[in-house]
């Protein structure tokens, strides 16, 4: 028997039933589903320090379980001293199974561990179905060695649908789990 992730279960046995019941929804390929998250960290002093870079896509890979990649400039801005092609940031995007893996040590390890932790905004929506948020420290993830880690960085988790509408999305996430402040 293969493994299936908790969340993608949850989703095939109550969450498409719920949505079905909320929507009207007349199939089963109406209810929007979860297409990938995209953790994105840009790391500005990485132009002084070469080595953020590199911490960065270890600790990015650690706490996704995927190979995270350096993102590049796109043109010189002198003021910064920022060079075209320069690294600048870390990003990876999860899909599949290790996408639902992820959203499951998010919502159940992660989000508890911040400090003074009310629940995430729910102004984070695009008009289009997606959902993005930031983190303000990386040590929230159980991976991340505290010791190790050179200095605390942000990031920004973006959750991308396939959710026509903002309330659609919304009901979506909240089925899944995440522990939004107000609720619509």
């Amino acid at each position: 028997m293969n493994y299936v992730p908790r969340l993608r279960e949850k989703y095939s046995q109550e969450i498409i039933a719920a949505l079905m019941e909320q929507f009207g929804y007349k199939t089963v390929m109406q209810v929007p589903k979860l297409q990938k998250i995209v953790l994105n960290q840009g790391l500005g002093d990485a132009i002084a320090d070469k080595k953020l870079i590199d911490a960065g896509i270890d600790e990015m890979t650690q706490i996704s379980g995927q190979k995270a990649v350096a993102t590049k400039s796109k043109k010189d801005i002198s003021n910064f001293k920022l060079r075209k092609q320069m690294p600048i940031g870390v990003r990876v995007t999860l899909r599949g199974d290790k996408m639902y893996e992820f959203l499951d040590r998010l919502i159940s390890v992660a989000l508890p561990r911040v400090r003074d932790f009310r629940g995430i905004n729910d102004k984070g929506f695009d008009g289009r179905g997606n959902y993005s948020f930031g983190i303000t420290e990386q040590i929230i993830f159980p991976e991340i060695n505290i010791d190790k880690i050179s200095k605390i960085q942000g990031m920004d988790i973006t959750f991308v649908t396939s959710a026509p509408t903002d309330a659609e999305a919304f009901a979506l996430l909240k089925n899944f789990g995440l522990p939004f402040k107000n609720q619509k």
